[in-house]
Formats: C-alpha cells, sequence, structure tokens
C-alpha cells in the first residue's frame, strides 16, 4: 500500500477509506493499535503473515509475550461498508486523540491511520526530513539507490 490521504471521521467514528487503499485490503480486515501513536489495518491474508510472525518470537520470555498481546488484544475485526467507509472503534479513536481530521498511509503490507496532528508533528521532526533521510541512507549499510 501507498499513498497520503487526508480524510475526516463523521459524527459516528467512520472514515472514507481511499480506493486504492480499499481495493488491497477487502471488505473484511483487521484494524489494531500500531507502535506510533496510529492504527495498523491489515487485510486477512496480510494479518495472517503478521500472527504468523508473531507466534514465531513464541512464548518464553517476558518480551515475547507482551508484543504478542499488545497486538492481539487490540486488533479488531472491521468492515469497509458499502459506501466505502469503516467505523473506527471508539476506545481506539479515544487512545489516539481522533476526532475529526485523520491522515491515511499506505506503508507496504499495511496502511495506518493517524490522527492529523500527530502526523504533522512526525513530519516536522528534524530526522525526517529528505535531506535527514538521504545523509542517513548514505551512512548506512544498506544498498537503496
Amino acid at each position: 500500500m501507498k499513498g497520503t490521504y487526508n480524510h475526516n471521521i463523521d459524527a459516528k467514528g467512520r472514515v472514507i477509506i481511499p480506493s486504492k487503499i480499499r481495493d488491497i485490503l477487502g471488505r473484511e480486515f483487521v484494524i489494531t493499535l500500531g507502535f506510533e501513536d496510529c492504527l495498523y489495518l491489515y487485510s486477512a491474508e496480510e494479518w495472517d503473515n503478521f500472527t504468523d510472525r508473531l507466534r514465531a518470537i513464541g512464548n518464553k520470555t517476558e518480551a515475547a509475550r507482551n508484543i504478542r498481546r499488545f497486538f492481539q488484544a487490540n486488533a479488531r475485526d472491521a468492515e469497509i461498508d458499502t459506501q466505502g467507509r469503516t467505523l473506527i472503534p471508539a476506545e481506539f479513536r479515544e487512545e489516539l486523540g481522533i476526532d475529526k481530521e485523520v491522515v491515511i498511509v499506505g506503508n507496504g503490507e499495511k496502511a495506518e491511520i493517524w490522527n492529523k496532528a500527530t502526523w504533522d508533528e512526525l513530519n516536522n521532526r528534524p530526522e525526517l526530513t529528505k535531506e535527514s533521510i538521504r545523509k542517513a541512507l548514505e551512512e548506512s549499510d544498506i544498498d537503496f539507490f
């Protein structure tokens, strides 16, 4: 998934999912809390892949159990209605301060939903400028270009 889309939440807590993201997610998908004050949206197939990776970390350490518990406990089945909208659960809206404006971001195998103010703040950090990212890639062992 890719792209950045600005949308508003309606009075019932629904948001329109952009058609390019909808086409990949499918009608039924999974929504869960993410690490960086956003929501993750996975297609059913990608959620299965993700939970396979969660199972692979095992249960032997407290950290592994906490990671598995975080994602599984916060996962909700979701669906897209005939108007292309999905309901963001009230507990997620409250947790992330989502009340009106959101940004939907395609991020590879998943989409993310951000409170617009949080997204804007994140993108104004100095380490996220094009120049900083280019420099970090040049200094890393990542063969990106």
